[in-house]
């Protein structure tokens, strides 16, 4: 027995059936209520159908594509008429399973042409999906319009215009390299929807503690203004608003690792343990104080979810870090490294990454060495978290400024103390 093959063609039929029997019993158990010969097709007719586009398959090297395109032809006006009747008694305008069975006779074919693997994949992802049509539509109600129009344009930076730009440096000091700086613009952006759906879905109403965890994957700075903003219309859940600012800039250190690891991952060994170390300080403080208020809540709306980026503010960004590319290069040669350390603070407070981004570019380069790096890129996060505690302070009044600045200074003291350990271990 151990000798015996299968007849040749024979795997590519049995595969063929399995693709109709795998779509034809999704498709049979969502139709099983209907009365025999009730339905357009079931199990047995998607099976023969797959079955068919096997043997229409082998027909190929001898007859070329005419029987299959024949088959589809026919097939085709087969389930227009069975459509019409079916709509016309049922008043259901589905053409799903149609569709399905198109797929089934072409999935056949594809299978006995020697894809089989391709084939049965094929079948399951199109079985999964159709078993799907609940949640997938669920999906499409909750959506609105925004997140639709952010997901596409977030889909064109990513598929359509990132594969097609030049991978090379350009313009002054070669700073500017068009595909990496797409990247990084696609790659904050991505973050940010990621944070606007996460909390589309826990629900920023639950607490101001998610609002600044879900919310600092987008932006803590303009987490901690949201949050400032409550703090001052109720002021008895300042505290818990405090904490949820502090749970904001924890996570965004641990999306500076994250930057970093995709950018310069070598800066990790030097940067990467004080990073993780300040954001769990940040994010421990956080818990800490809202533990003492957890019996507090946001009402329904107080603090929506974060808008999801779009077009203008992607093309914002990427000019942004277009320019400080440029900046970073041209203040290390003309005003040395003294110039980049200003030029670092400044731009630290409005954005951390972008700047980021720049020193980890120019660091992988070979422009800059890891002193430097660290150097300029604490005085940029020093800058923002500054930044932070002024919009604190004078938006959220005192009773929140105040715990925000004295966690934010824990927690920088803790990662500073783990930064100069790492330093002091690599130097020796």
């Amino acid at each position: 027995m151990s000798d015996y093959e299968l007849p040749s063609g024979a795997e590519g039929l049995i595969a063929a059936l399995a693709v109709g029997l795998v779509i034809g019993l999704e498709r049979g158990w969502h139709e099983r209520e209907l009365p025999e010969g009730g339905r357009v097709a079931g199990l047995r007719t998607f099976a023969l159908t797959g079955l068919f586009g096997g043997v229409l398959g082998h027909l190929q090297p001898d007859f070329g594509a005419w029987p299959l395109l024949g088959a589809l032809l026919g097939l085709s006006l087969l389930l227009t008429v069975s459509y019409a009747r079916h709509a016309r008694v049922s008043g259901d305008l589905s053409a799903t399973t149609p569709v399905a069975m198109l797929l089934t006779l072409g999935l056949g074919a594809f299978a006995a042409h020697g894809n089989i693997t391709l084939a049965l994949s094929a079948a399951v992802v199109g079985a999964v999906l159709l078993d799907l049509k609940p949640t997938l539509h669920g999906w499409l109600r909750v959506i609105d319009h925004r997140e639709l129009t952010a997901s596409l344009q977030l889909l064109v930076l990513s598929v359509v215009i990132l594969p097609y730009l030049p991978n090379a440096g350009l313009g002054p000091y070669a700073a500017l390299n068009p595909y990496q700086l797409w990247w990084a613009v696609i790659l904050i952006a991505g973050l940010s929807m990621t944070g606007h759906f996460a909390m589309r879905m826990t629900g920023a109403q639950r607490g101001v503690l998610w609002t600044g965890i879900l919310g600092g994957l987008a932006s803590s700075t303009a987490t901690t203004l949201a949050l400032a903003r409550y703090a001052r219309q109720q002021p008895h859940l300042a505290d818990a608003a405090a904490a949820g600012s502090l749970a904001a800039c924890g996570v965004m250190f641990f999306r500076m690792v994250v930057l970093l690891a995709a950018i310069q991952p070598s800066l990790l060994s030097t940067l990467g343990s004080s990073l993780v170390v300040t954001g769990v300080v940040l994010l421990c403080m956080a818990l800490w104080r809202w533990s003492k208020k957890a019996d507090t809540s946001v009402k329904e709306g107080a603090v929506g979810a974060m808008a999801p980026f779009d077009l203008g503010t992607a093309l914002g960004f990427g000019a942004l870090l277009a320019v400080i590319s440029v900046l970073v290069p041209a203040a290390k040669q003309w005003l040395d490294t003294s110039g980049l350390y200003v030029l670092s603070a400044v731009s630290g407070l409005a954005d951390v990454d972008a700047i980021l981004i720049s020193l980890a570019r120019l660091h992988s380069a070979g422009g800059l060495s890891t002193v430097a790096t660290v150097v300029a890129l604490g005085l940029a996060t020093l800058a923002n978290m500054v930044a932070k505690v002024g919009i604190a302070w004078t938006t959220g009044g005192s009773q929140f400024g105040k715990p925000v600045f004295f966690g934010y200074l824990a927690a920088v003291a803790f990662g500073a103390i783990v930064l100069a350990t790492s330093l002091m271990l690599s130097e020796a």
